[in-house]
């Protein structure tokens, strides 16, 4: 079990993160949450070398994945860096990446009746001028937006009675003394107020909302 305490606020830091071999040669994860060593709920950032490949497996509560570089494929088709997929519960799949990719995954989170698979192209490298918000999904019980906030650009992220968990993309954000950069992830608690950041430099969250 690693960071499954909901209760506790929680930044890691990417650059403090070491890379950890998978069962698969060529695949490397950084865990930022689990349940079990290979099962359960299950939150990571996952590189792929080129070439490399994982067998067909089952997916029993569903997968959420953003593509965070290079192309990320299985028998369904190729998703280049900024893609969004969330397969539903009880799907199956044999991932691979010709080129090699990094890929943020959410595994078995879902609830057992969502049935949608979802495949949307959520970003592309163009300069970050305004603030813009992209909804990926949205349900009763969560939201997923993408945001991108220009250099100085403040944002306000909405805690009261929801958990959020945000992201870095690309770019730099600081709050009450913290400082995220790119590959941070931050997950906080349910609580009774707002949590006020800057992006010091353009910025591109991931940026997902529970009830």
């Amino acid at each position: 079990m690693l960071n499954m305490d909901m209760t506790q606020p929680l930044l890691i830091h990417n650059a403090d993160q070491p890379w950890l071999p998978s069962p698969m040669a060529g695949v490397l994860r950084q865990p930022l949450e689990r349940a079990a060593a290979e099962s359960g709920h299950t939150t990571s950032i996952v590189s792929y070398a080129a070439g490399a490949s994982f067998s067909s497996h089952p997916h029993p509560q569903g997968e959420e994945i953003l593509v965070l570089s290079g192309v990320f494929s299985d028998e369904s088709g190729d998703y280049p860096a900024g893609t969004y997929l969330r397969n539903p519960p009880g799907s199956e799949h044999a991932p691979f990446s010709h080129e090699g990719c990094e890929i943020f995954v959410k595994l078995n989170q879902f609830d057992p009746h969502y049935s949608d698979v979802v495949r949307i192209a959520a970003w592309q490298d163009a300069p970050i001028l305004s603030r813009q918000v992209q909804e990926l999904h949205t349900s009763a019980i969560e939201t997923v937006n993408l945001v991108r906030l220009p250099a100085g650009e403040e944002f306000l992220l909405d805690i009261i009675g929801q958990r959020i968990e945000v992201l870095v993309i690309a770019g730099a954000l600081e709050s009450s003394g913290w400082r995220w950069m790119a590959r941070d992830w931050l997950r906080i608690p349910k609580s009774q107020s707002v949590l006020r950041v800057t992006a010091s430099t353009a910025s591109l969250l991931f940026i997902k909302q529970w009830l």
